[in-house]
């Protein structure tokens, strides 16, 4: 028998099993939206239900529970209300012209999934698992809670990533490391890779090393944290990068130089080089970056790639001395690693006063307090 015909007809099973475990996570959303939808209404029946609400919830899980089994806690039926209530704005945005849920009629028909119709159509309200609703529910701000929901189908991140990019303030970070002008597109379209200044976030966060339980460290330390967590750090880095090389010899007029790491970014579709510095950035750093630089623009990269991309990743900056030290419009950046998640209610009040007075400079926000359509 073929090995060829044995993987095939595994990698058929593999696809099905794909298929029927999407079909169950898509279903069970629409089953738990059309849950909180229902559960909505009938608390908002009017006066003589209000009391009645109060019980709602304690008394319908006792019935679906003796009915079902497990699976309809009370926290399950809360959960559903406040998923219907997240969501049906979007959804209303999402759907075709021609549908809309109707009295008397569900989600499931305004889609046709019982007849099969539409269940991976685009036009589907829902993306991702269950799991990840309940993570991005706790999202109480509706632009982030959107760019990770937007993300985490784009790239389909697990529920491990999806709570691990969140925990580690993804979205502040890269809102504070754009022009203040961007920082909105983030929730409305996700992270979209256009020009090198994109793939950067500030800090860089590498929890996962644990680097922080030595008392010491030095930058080979670092160096080989990072190749012994290569998927993590890749995933921190962002979209479309592919690792090339570790400690990368070249020789340019008889001297010997080394990288600390060559990537590859296939959306930018350049060469991103990365060397590591312990402590404080110095502008011999950045020259010397701007050397590699130059050397893999003129040397590796070929005429159909656009040019490279040089990152110093460091224990601390001075962006003055990095905006002195490099030619205007190198392809060159410093950012600054963090060894610990960063205080996301910080970062978070920091983007606040960051987009208030981007808001006020352009005459969008009254400074009065009342809004300009006032």
């Amino acid at each position: 028998m073929s090995g060829g015909f044995f993987d095939s007809v595994a990698n058929l099973i593999e696809q099905a099993r794909k298929h029927v475990g999407r079909a169950v996570d898509l279903t069970m959303c629409v089953t738990y939206f059309e849950i909180g939808r229902m559960i909505v209404e009938e608390e908002q029946g009017g006066e003589a239900r209000a009391k009645y609400g109060r019980r709602l919830l304690f008394d319908l899980s006792a019935f679906l529970k003796a009915r079902f089994g497990k699976g309809f806690s009370e926290t399950t039926l809360k959960y559903s209300r406040q998923f219907y209530k997240t969501y049906m704005p979007s959804i209303r945005q999402r759907m075709p012209a021609e549908l809309g849920i109707r009295k008397g009629q569900t989600l499931f028909d305004e889609l046709g999934i019982q007849k099969g119709q539409t269940l991976f159509d685009e036009s589907f309200p829902f993306t991702l698992s269950w799991s990840h609703y309940l993570v991005l529910m706790r999202i109480k701000n509706e632009d982030e809670r959107r760019f990770y929901g937007i993300e985490a189908a784009n790239e389909q991140w697990t529920l491990e990533q999806l709570k691990r990019q969140y925990d580690s303030s993804l979205y502040e970070r890269l809102a504070l490391s754009r022009d203040k002008g961007e920082v909105m597109r983030l929730a409305r379209e996700g992270l979209a890779i256009e020009k090198p200044r994109d793939i950067l976030k500030n800090p860089l966060v590498l929890e996962f090393y644990r680097l922080e339980e030595m008392p010491t460290y030095s930058e080979t330390d670092l160096e080989s944290a990072i190749i012994s967590n290569l998927q993590r750090f890749l995933l921190e880095l962002g979209k479309g990068f592919l690792f090339e090389a570790r400690q990368k010899r070249f020789t340019f007029d008889e001297k010997h130089f080394t990288l600390d790491l060559v990537t590859y970014n296939r959306l930018l579709k350049c060469y991103v080089i990365i060397d590591f510095k312990k402590g404080e950035l110095k502008h011999q750093d950045l020259a010397q970056m701007l050397m590699y630089v130059h050397y893999f623009d003129r040397y590796i990269k070929t005429k159909d790639e656009n040019p490279t991309v040089g990152i110093l990743l460091c224990g601390k900056k001075d962006d003055a001395i990095v905006e002195l030290t490099l030619p205007e419009g190198e392809n060159i950046y410093a950012s600054e690693y963090s060894l610990y998640l960063p205080d996301k209610s910080l970062l978070q009040s920091k983007l606040a006063e960051w987009i208030e007075e981007f808001e006020i400079n352009n005459g969008t926000r009254d400074t009065s307090g009342r809004s300009g359509d006032e």
